[in-house]
């Protein structure tokens, strides 16, 4: 048996080959990419690919040294692309993205949507993005402020999106996949619960509490302690002090904010019950036109996958080779398709930034599909 120090000195050189022949291959894969761009060829072969990791894993002498030897090449390919990827753009080939690039959203003589009533935490992002006072009304459904802005009725919508504690508002992620709306603006609110019950109300005549599925989510802790409490859902926090108020009944309670007590002149029975204390909504602001300002810092996208081994590896490694901070990641069940998922994605940059440009380019040659939903 040879000593490990002259194993590894073998290993040492076998490793300095590999370097030298892996940079020989890249200087030919800059002039197959010249010669793609000359001859309007796509980047992504995949039967191609397919076919020749097939051929050089045969090529290896074992199961194992074969499973490594089509990794190593996936690996190799991938590079490869983003090398070619980044050679497309320097030559302005890379096609300019649907977006439109502005100064500042405008925010004067605009029209919102938010969803529930007055008093709405939705309402106070309104204000808080707008100012107190835009114009604005509201709906009784998230999905009737995506219609409401896709049919033009309104300038913007405003959607809650995720919750510090709570997690995120699944039904308004599909629906960004689902419709032609963009987003272009967040805002974020900080959640301040309080049950909330009729004037000659006490907290031990309460039976019945409503509120929306993530205030009831928040407030768990608290909601443990009456477990003789029916816990209703409805639409929106101020709905469900307005159910309260419009019902009349003191053994009736709703789970909303000081200003939804104000505004629908209930008591506040008892404050502060969500079980986070630092409890913040994040909210973003939805258009149905393609902007974003130039000094936007954050992109959301969401994709879909082959349904393959390491498909959502090499899309994220994207990100890494051009340099691009990825930031959350969720993935939501594809409607009518079992064990199908779209992932969303958020990740720091403008859409003017060259890494960006480059990532976008490679994701959306190998995804099944892919969405810019926002540049903001």
């Amino acid at each position: 048996m040879r000593d490990l120090a002259e194993i590894r000195e073998d290993i040492d050189r076998i490793d300095k080959e590999i370097v030298e022949l892996y940079e020989k291959r890249m200087k030919d894969v800059e002039e197959v990419a010249e010669y793609k761009i000359e001859h309007g060829k796509a980047v992504f072969d995949k039967s191609r690919e397919d076919a020749k990791i097939t051929t050089l894993g045969a090529l290896a002498s074992s199961d194992f040294n074969r499973t490594g030897v089509e990794e190593l090449f996936k690996q190799l390919m991938s590079m490869s692309r983003k090398l070619q990827y980044r050679l497309l753009t320097k030559r302005g080939v890379l096609g300019k993205l649907p977006f439109i690039a502005v100064d500042d959203i405008e925010k004067n003589d605009v029209r919102v949507v938010f969803q529930g009533v007055e008093g709405a935490y939705s309402e106070m992002a309104v204000m808080k993005y707008f100012g107190k006072d835009t114009s604005r009304f509201h709906v009784e459904t998230f999905r009737d402020a995506m219609n409401a802005i896709a049919d033009g009725l309104a300038d913007y919508a405003v959607l809650p999106i995720e919750n510090s504690s709570a997690g995120i508002v699944s039904q308004n992620y599909d629906m960004l996949s689902e419709f032609e709306n963009y987003i272009v603006g967040e805002q974020t609110i900080r959640i301040e619960h309080c049950l909330l019950g009729l004037p000659e109300a006490e907290i031990n005549d309460i039976r019945t509490v409503y509120s929306h599925p993530q205030g009831l989510m928040q407030c768990k802790r608290f909601l443990l302690e009456h477990r003789n409490w029916n816990q209703v859902e409805e639409e929106n926090t101020a709905v469900s002090a307005l159910l309260v108020k419009t019902e009349g009944d003191k053994t009736q309670a709703a789970i909303a904010s000081k200003q939804a007590a104000a505004l629908y002149g209930l008591k506040i029975l008892q404050e502060n019950i969500a079980t986070e204390s630092d409890n913040f909504t994040r909210f973003i602001i939805v258009s149905n036109q393609r902007i974003f300002k130039k000094d936007a810092k954050k992109i959301s996208i969401c994709f879909r996958l082959p349904h393959e081994s390491g498909a959502l590896y090499r899309l994220m490694s994207h990100f890494i080779y051009n340099g691009v901070n990825m930031n959350k990641i969720e993935s939501r069940p594809m409607q009518g398709v079992s064990w199908e998922y779209e992932f969303f994605v958020d990740f720091d940059g403008n859409l003017e930034d060259e890494g960006v440009k480059n990532a976008l380019r490679g994701i959306r040659e190998e995804a099944i599909n892919l969405k810019i939903l926002g540049n903001y």
